[in-house]
């Protein structure tokens, strides 16, 4: 019961916190701010990024540099700002066969994922994506996907698990090598709509969350 209250008061205190500054700097200003401070969409390293090449069979897996997250967007009187949350959390793992993905296995440690507002990612972690109950979302490869020569963006079909909920999608994704060809870099998004799975998109008042965002990420894969 204690950590309940103090789990409550948390939340009631990072309300008035993200409000509090909202109104003291007005909604332009707000959306603005928090614009700057938005991350960019994952893409490849353009200065070291390559089609894959042949002979690159077997298993790889995440190292340092992958990270993901996610984009969404606030909304404060009419004023939209973007909001992204990173974490380097990550466990992938990625099996290549023939010049075809075979298999793929994401994990992602939820209650990492940090914005650059502590007291909003209190509300997402304790009251929105509820991280104490569903601390890891998911992705699992479902089918099989080529890997054309001389092309980067492919589309992964899978099962994507977030607040314990699954839903088949696709994912608009870009492979290349890197790094001289000594690792494999992943990037890309799915749209996700919270209440497809049972989340309820944040509301704190004079600040609420639209009802749809995306899942990004950035894979660098080294072989195992």
């Amino acid at each position: 019961m204690r950590t309940r209250v103090k789990v409550g008061i948390g939340v009631a205190g990072a309300v008035v916190v993200l409000v509090g500054a909202a109104v003291i700097w007005g909604p332009g200003l707000y959306a603005g701010w928090a614009d700057r401070n938005a991350q960019a969409a994952p893409t490849l390293d353009a200065a070291d990024a390559a089609p894959l090449a042949a002979g690159l069979d077997g298993v790889w897996t995440a190292q340092d540099g992958s990270y993901a997250g996610y984009r969404v967007e606030e909304v404060l009187r009419g004023e939209d700002a973007t909001v992204t949350g990173r974490t380097p959390q990550v466990r992938a793992q990625v099996t290549l066969d023939d010049g075809t993905l075979t298999a793929a296995s994401v994990t992602v440690d939820m209650a990492s994922v940090a914005t650059d507002q502590p007291p909003r990612d209190l509300y997402f972690r304790s009251t929105a994506l509820r991280t104490g109950d569903f601390p890891t979302a998911t992705f699992a490869l479902t089918s099989p996907t080529p890997l054309p020569d001389g092309a980067t963006a492919v589309t992964l079909t899978g099962d994507l698990t977030i607040h314990g909920v699954t839903r088949r999608v696709d994912v608009a994704a870009q492979v290349a090598q890197t790094r001289g060809g000594d690792a494999i870099q992943v990037v890309g998004s799915v749209p996700v709509t919270f209440a497809d799975y049972g989340v309820e998109a944040p509301s704190l008042g004079f600040v609420t969350v639209e009802a749809a965002g995306s899942v990004e990420f950035s894979l660098v894969l080294a072989p195992e």
